[in-house]
């Protein structure tokens, strides 16, 4: 368990994974900003979560809104110590590389990599001059092995491995851990997103044996944070039971 007083931004938090870790967070007392785009979800998450959980609108891939996200708090929430970098979509996903547009495939890569590489830096100072601090970015599988239709979504999750590997480096022994998380197969809205139909997304899932549910991935967050302040899990690969 931790006290109120640790305060963990999690971004990509109105759905998903990052709805499951919010929930999660605040069962165990920490004080979460829940940032995202949908304004009525987060408020809507607001009024279930209560006092533990403050709603932060925030769109990753504008740098702007980003560079004032930490004005925007409330000055005691304004000390992170937890950043979980879980933004990231697939849109336009699933299909071989000349079928999708330059725009697609950049926006894959301005979220996945270029959000998740300005929220670190906007929290990252804080906790150097704190010396302490605690980052998790959301991988995948998909950063270790790549798939065929999946050009743009491998190269970002590549990109976030080689990111989160150089970042642990740059703070060891300096009081900030870094963790990636590596999820298999994951049941959630993410599917829906990428294909843009409901039905297709259902049958993409159904046509696995096995997959994940987010609070599988969100309770294998809470273990990295939890760890001793002299422990830290680099790496958790997550898959289903083949």
């Amino acid at each position: 368990m931790t006290s109120t007083s640790t305060i963990a931004l999690v971004t990509g938090a109105s759905s998903g994974i990052g709805e499951a870790v919010s929930r999660l967070l605040v069962a165990n007392q920490y004080r979460v900003i829940g940032a995202a785009r949908n304004e009525a979800k987060l408020q809507a998450l607001t009024e279930e979560l209560g006092v533990l959980f403050h709603p932060a609108v925030v769109d990753v891939n504008d740098a702007e809104s980003v560079a004032g996200l930490l004005e925007s708090l409330p000055v005691e929430l304004r000390a992170i110590d937890v950043l979980i970098n879980n933004a990231g979509h697939d849109i336009g996903g699933r299909r071989s590389f000349e079928e999708g547009t330059e725009a697609q495939w950049n926006q894959i890569i301005e979220t996945n990599v270029q959000g998740l590489v300005r929220v670190t830096l906007a929290v990252i100072h804080g906790m150097l001059d704190r010396g302490c601090g605690h980052v998790v970015n959301m991988g995948s599988i998909a950063g270790l092995k790549p798939y065929a239709t999946g050009t743009a979504y491998v190269t970002s999750k590549y990109a976030v491995h080689g990111f989160s590997e150089s970042l642990r480096l740059d703070y060891a022994g300096r009081g900030i851990r870094v963790s990636e998380i590596m999820p298999g197969l994951v049941r959630t809205s993410f599917a829906k997103q990428r294909l843009g139909d409901a039905n297709q997304a259902d049958a993409f899932y159904d046509s696995f044996d096995q997959s994940l549910a987010p609070g599988d991935i969100a309770q294998t967050i809470l273990f990295a944070l939890q760890q001793p302040k002299h422990v830290e899990i680099a790496q958790l690969v997550v898959l289903p039971v083949s």
